[in-house]
């Protein structure tokens, strides 16, 4: 049975945010034979479990879960939290109602329980697209150089992410993205991510290094040289899970080139990073950090499970993205889903066991159900998430 969705105070620009299916089950019991209080019950029970994994705040979930079963349509006030909603099946049975919803969700700005959590993210070697722009002053490893600053900066600086580092080669983000291959980013993304043990992969471009003059009214009697360099950088945030995109943002600055146009310059050294056009580069890695962090603090810290031994399991988040002793963790079958057009939506089934952290080491963490009840049909690489 499908249960329309009347979203009371939902804003349009909140379909341009990205969204994710989750299938989850919701219990209630029948109370004096009252079956349709106990239905809605068991929906809002559901809908709260698949809010919660989807990194919904206790605030957001507060305000989806506010609805009244009239007939066959369920009225819920949201704010851009919940997208569709779907009945998919109810049993009835010693007085209780057992349902199964399925839910397309997007997390609401700013507010999650993940954010106390570091996620793990890859850089790889970003790509100067046109080459030539980097012959003047050699700085043909100004790739390499600007991901290994960005990295030690997301470190020392940033909240939200621990990252790992791949620069030695270059990937094929850049051609499969000017091709607009979109499913084989995705698949090198769902590959790079299983290899490293790593959440989120960050690719990046740099399409503009080039020299421009600067205009008369810029120009200084006693300069003696008057060229501004460009530094255009793209980059690109992708979640491992199921390669789609997080962050598409771009970067584009320029700042004086006080070295000789015939001079090598050594950009690992502090002459270059002091320089001005250093300074405009370092200034522009900082920006990215805020936006990096404003962006990825609400994204689900997901991590992937890699060993299962009956009541107990093995996944690859631990002290380095402040998982503890105690932390409560749900876990997620990947389960794709076909909506009527035949596009497939990435998303999750929702066990319903729980498991709590016992002990940890720097990378990964080992937990074990509440009940010491068998796993079922959790599997490796099927997904621990913190709610």
């Amino acid at each position: 049975m499908r249960i329309s969705l009347l979203l009371l105070s939902f804003m349009l620009t909140s379909f341009s945010a990205f969204t994710q299916w989750y299938e989850t089950q919701g219990q209630a019991h029948v109370a004096n034979g009252d079956s349709e209080a106990a239905r809605v019950k068991a929906m809002e029970n559901a809908l709260k479990r698949a809010l919660l994994v989807a990194g919904a705040s206790v605030s957001s979930v507060q305000q989806v879960i506010n609805g009244v079963l009239t007939q066959d349509q369920i009225s819920i006030r949201a704010s851009g939290t919940v997208n569709s909603f779907e009945l998919i099946e109810e049993t009835y049975s010693n007085d209780m109602v057992t349902v199964l919803i399925r839910a397309d969700i997007f997390p609401q700005d700013k507010q999650c329980f993940s954010a106390d959590y570091r996620k793990s993210v890859l850089l790889t070697r970003s790509n100067i697209i046109h080459r030539e722009h980097a012959s003047v002053g050699q700085v043909y490893k100004l790739d390499t150089e600007v991901m290994r600053k960005l990295a030690g900066k997301i470190n020392k600086e940033g909240y939200y992410l621990d990252t790992k580092l791949a620069i030695k080669n270059r990937s094929s983000f850049s051609r499969l993205n000017n091709s607009m291959q979109y499913e084989k980013i995705k698949n090198l993304t769902m590959s790079l991510s299983d290899h490293t043990d790593t959440q989120f992969i960050m690719f990046a471009e740099i399409p503009d290094l080039s020299l421009t003059g600067r205009t008369n009214s810029e120009l200084k009697f006693w300069q003696k040289d008057h060229l501004d360099r460009n530094f255009h950088m793209n980059l690109y945030i992708y979640n491992g899970s199921n390669g789609e995109l997080v962050l598409d943002k771009q970067y584009q600055n320029k700042a004086p080139w006080t070295f000789d146009k015939r001079d090598s310059v050594d950009i690992t050294s502090n002459t270059f990073w002091l320089s001005e056009y250093g300074q405009m580069i370092n200034n522009t890695l900082e920006t990215m950090i805020s936006d990096i962090d404003e962006n990825m603090m609400c994204e689900p810290t997901r991590g992937r499970i890699v060993k299962v031994d009956g009541d107990t399991i093995l996944f690859n988040l631990g002290e380095n993205q402040g998982v503890k002793v105690g932390d409560e963790f749900s876990l997620l079958h990947a389960n794709n889903f076909i909506n009527d057009s035949g596009k497939t939506y990435s998303g999750f089934n929702i066990s319903p066991y729980k498991v709590k952290v016992i002990s940890t080491s720097k990378e990964s963490a080992r937990a074990i159900t509440q009940n010491k009840n068998l796993l079922g049909n959790i599997q490796i690489n099927d997904i621990a998430v913190r709610y």
